[in-house]
């Protein structure tokens, strides 16, 4: 299930490269990648983004502004586009340097509910 709904989202962001669900003990629960997104990396580069993920976590929280939702971050090579659908889950989607990122965010806040559903405690 999971699988098939990462696979969506990358088949509809065009220049996406994979998409992972990511834990924040930096833990991946299910990935997506092409070819080109094995080839650079993107399941350790989505496992490193999880320490930002938390700093970003406490900064909302020790400063009064909330939690989280989303993180974007831009490369020389790609974007991560990082959506937390959980206070401890969250999609990574990889789009190279000239994809739609903008389409790639409005996935997943499509999926978010779907998920958020899948991982309620």
């Amino acid at each position: 299930m999971f699988s098939e709904a990462l696979s969506n989202i990358v088949k509809r962001t065009e220049g996406a490269l994979g998409a992972l669900i990511m834990g924040t003990d930096g833990i991946a629960v299910e990935k997506y990648l092409l070819p080109q997104g094995s080839d650079a990396n993107i399941d350790v580069a989505a496992a490193e983004v999880t320490s930002l993920v938390r700093s970003a976590q406490r900064a909302g929280h020790d400063t009064g502004l909330g939690g989280l939702h989303e993180l974007v971050i831009t490369f020389d090579e790609m974007s991560l586009i990082v959506r937390l659908f959980t206070r401890d889950y969250f999609v990574v989607l990889v789009v190279g340097i000239d994809g739609n990122v903008g389409r790639g965010r409005f996935e997943l806040r499509k999926i978010e509910l779907e998920l958020s559903r899948e991982f309620a405690i």
